[in-house]
């Protein structure tokens, strides 16, 4: 059974920092591409940041283009999204997916597979 499972999740102030793990488990992670979303109340998904499972490259939104860094760690078949210099419109429920022949990052339809969502507040 394929399932990824975000933690990390939580309350900050603006300009602290936060690291959200994906663990995935029921297939091997870094064969897939692994792509970070959130969504704040009344918008849509958003792609926040991906990382390619043909050469490891990583791709960001430009809201957080210097802030967010996306990483693998393969032998735990985890992938995190460290976050740093929060501020409220990081606010929002980020969830992890995976996706297989995946061209555009940051479209969900990209991706197979979705995890349940962690919270992120950002606030004072």
């Amino acid at each position: 059974q394929v399932q990824l499972v975000e933690s990390g999740g939580g309350l900050v102030q603006p300009g602290g920092s936060l690291r959200l793990s994906c663990a995935g488990s029921g297939f091997t992670l870094n064969y897939y591409t692994i792509g970070w979303f959130r969504q704040a109340p009344g918008k849509e998904r958003e792609g926040v940041s991906a990382i390619s499972s043909k050469d490891g490259s990583t791709y960001y939104a430009d809201s957080v283009r210097a802030r967010f860094t996306i990483s693998r760690d393969n032998a735990k078949n985890t992938a995190y999204l460290q976050m740093n210099s929060l501020k409220p419109e990081d606010t929002g429920v980020y969830y992890c997916a995976a996706g297989n022949d995946v061209l555009w990052m940051f479209r969900p339809n990209q991706y197979n597979y979705w995890g349940q969502g962690t919270q992120v507040t950002v606030s004072s």
